[in-house]
């Protein structure tokens, strides 16, 4: 069992801003095996070589901007991705709670997948035009920017357009879910120790390790619903897909029939080499983000440490340390 609490020493807007900074920088630093995973989900001619041919090959035909082709928008996207995510977890976790407060560790992955559930569901349109602005030839572009793509396939595809493949969301969470939970009850084991004495460094261990099994798990579902997004018949080549297909199920059944049961997996390996550099470039800087707001809202004595600042009170909010330290001055 665990404690669900969260830092009240933040503000709501410092914890976003901590967390999208983070993850905008985590997302640029691992920008190239991203695109590298989704040429190879959707299986266009820069793939079938392997990860240094690939980047040879698009870096040739492109350009070296072409590896952080979709960066921005999947930048951009995190922003109110990471706010709709923590006010869902916010409220599902109080789903799963008792009444002491505690929350299981089933409850709390439970809690956290509905919300990226939600999350991923609000914001899929810009999902679909990262997942276009990758594939399309950088050189020839079929869209000029983010809004041009939205305006675009809008315009010729249809609202439609930019949910297609939005019910894959929702159902690799399942198979997502599942492995985390299947990482999270066997750390003990794993490590052979409770798991209220993990380091750090074990924790960290711990997130790469439950995320390269679950994103394995729901690799398929990702699979299919690149293939969806990029599919079109307003682009060249149907937007370099290499199957043909009429649906989500057809689309399952087309890449096994004609690539091979793998084909589902492609990519997975430029996939789980980008786990390891972006949680721990996302969890230092969301560290340090956080550090420096507890540092100028007069909880640390300094933004490189965690050292207390004398006599504060730390269960005191922003707002309240604030008025106390100006109700203390005007009494001086």
């Amino acid at each position: 069992m665990a404690t669900w609490k969260r830092d009240s020493r933040l503000t709501a807007l410092q914890r976003l801003s901590c967390a999208g900074l983070a993850g905008a920088l985590s997302h640029s630093l691992t920008a190239p095996l991203e695109v590298f995973t989704v040429l190879a989900q959707v299986g266009t001619h820069h793939s079938r070589r392997g990860l240094w041919e690939t980047g040879r090959s698009l870096c040739k035909a492109e350009g070296i901007g072409a590896l952080w082709k979709g960066n921005l928008t999947a930048c951009l996207r995190l922003f109110p991705y990471s706010a709709l995510q923590l006010a869902s977890y916010r409220r599902f976790v109080l789903l799963f709670v008792d009444d002491l407060g505690h929350i299981s560790q089933w409850g709390s992955i439970m809690a956290g997948s509905l919300a990226g559930m939600v999350a991923a569901v609000a914001t899929y349109p810009t999902e679909v035009v990262k997942t276009r602005l990758i594939v399309q030839n950088r050189l020839e572009p079929s869209y000029k920017g983010i809004l041009h793509a939205l305006y675009m396939i809008y315009h010729q595809e249809g609202v439609a357009a930019l949910y297609r493949g939005v019910s894959l969301s929702v159902l690799g969470a399942i198979p997502f879910s599942i492995g985390s939970f299947l990482v999270y009850t066997h750390l003990d084991k794993i490590w052979g120790q409770p798991s209220i004495r993990f380091t750090p460094v074990q924790n960290f261990v711990n997130g790469c390790l439950a995320a390269g099994v679950a994103q394995t798990l729901s690799f398929p579902f990702e699979t299919v619903k690149r293939k969806m997004q990029a599919q079109s018949p307003c682009l060249p080549h149907h937007g370099g897909v290499d199957v043909h297909f009429a649906g989500m199920v057809d689309c399952f059944k087309q890449t096994v029939k004609t690539k091979g049961v793998l084909a589902l997996w492609n990519g997975l390996t430029a996939n789980l080499l980008r786990i390891v550099p972006y949680f721990g470039v996302m969890f230092s800087t969301f560290e340090f983000c956080r550090r420096v707001c507890l540092y100028r809202n007069g909880y640390i004595d300094s933004p490189l440490t965690y050292k207390l600042t004398p006599g504060v009170d730390q269960s005191l909010k922003p707002k309240e340390l604030q008025e106390f330290k100006l109700l203390g001055r005007r009494s001086f």
